[in-house]
């Protein structure tokens, strides 16, 4: 099978390159993909080699929504025609037969799975946009992270870094009845979180942080959620914490080993939650059933939307630290 796809190469240029996938074997499914979701967070920590999961060249993407095009004999569930969404492509390769690695190949006009698993395709409920529905991991990962650190109505709760894991946070605490306060040095992000049901901003580049939060929670958060992945900020978060909180290990710190001050944590007596992925089938049925209710405005969250040829230059642009506009990004592939 033929196909285009947004390609990396080791020095980290970016291109649109024709390029083979497989036909579906008997329990797989071709998919056509229609818009495929943007990760800075975790992708960009592929492209940059602060995570590895194969050689270049490299096909980036985890999150993505389309149409089924075949259905392997062996597949029960699913007919041409459906409307899914999926978590990436089972293999490519150049058209002179190099590979090329799938990390998780869903920057690509088709994709090739096995819809069942803990990473392949469901169908996607009627009434979800197909943009917004092709960004439904992140909103997933903080949910899991919400789900694992249990917030009550009327806790006292800091996301520390709203990109768009920490905005799917802020979403779900807020749908909880939580106290939200929302930490960036992005103002758009941080009015973005207001949209989404923070209850307070603090503005990182401006304020004092731990005065600020001491302000609204005198004896410290009942629960942070670190979202940056940056080490860091380990500590600055930590310190925001009351005493027996909750502290969520939100983001992805990559491969290398980490330090962090262990005595504010131990004195405290922190409980640390470190979520992984995004909670699964459960988690990403929620967000997009959700968004299909109009009770998540992940709408509110896409700021570029590109054309496959297009998509080198944004990628190049993020990778560059050039893109502080960017929040959300979706490729369009086709209609």
């Amino acid at each position: 099978m033929r196909a285009r796809a947004l390609i990396c190469d080791q020095n980290q240029s970016f291109t649109i390159e024709e390029v083979v996938l497989p036909d579906p074997g008997p329990d797989q499914i071709a998919v056509r993909t229609h818009y495929s979701g943007v990760s800075i967070g975790t992708e960009f920590a592929l492209i940059r080699g602060k995570l590895s999961w194969g050689p270049y060249p490299i096909c980036t993407g985890y999150q993505g929504v389309g149409v089924v095009a075949a259905v392997g004999s062996a597949v029960a569930g699913f007919r041409p025609g459906d409307r899914v969404y999926f978590r990436g492509s089972k293999a490519m390769a150049l058209p002179d037969g190099r590979s090329v690695t799938c990390v998780s190949g869903v920057h690509c006009s088709h994709a090739v799975l096995q819809p069942g698993g803990t990473h392949g395709a469901d169908h996607l409920p009627p009434g979800v946009p197909l943009d917004v529905g092709s960004l439904f991991v992140m909103p997933a990962v903080g949910l899991h992270g919400v789900d694992m650190a249990n917030p009550h109505p009327g806790d006292a709760v800091v996301v520390y870094g709203v990109g768009l894991v920490g905005l799917g946070v802020v979403a779900a605490c807020a749908y909880r009845g939580c106290v939200v306060i929302a930490v960036d040095i992005n103002p758009t992000h941080l009015d973005l979180a207001r949209k989404l049901g923070a209850d307070h901003l603090i503005d990182a580049s401006k304020q004092n942080v731990p005065a600020a939060v001491e302000r609204l929670a005198p004896q410290g958060a009942d629960v942070v959620f670190e979202c940056t992945g940056l080490p860091e900020c380990l500590d600055p978060a930590i310190a925001l914490c009351r005493e027996h909180a909750v502290f969520v290990w939100q983001g992805n710190y990559g491969a290398a080993p980490i330090p962090f001050s262990f005595l504010p944590a131990h004195l405290r007596q922190l409980t640390m939650v470190m979520p992984c992925d995004d909670g699964l089938q459960p988690c990403r049925r929620a967000v997009l059933r959700s968004i299909a209710l109009g009770a998540l405005r992940w709408d509110l969250t896409i700021t570029h939307r590109v054309e496959p040829a297009d998509a080198p230059a944004l990628y190049d642009r993020i990778n560059r630290g050039d893109a502080g506009d960017v929040i959300g990004a979706v490729v369009h592939w086709s209609d």
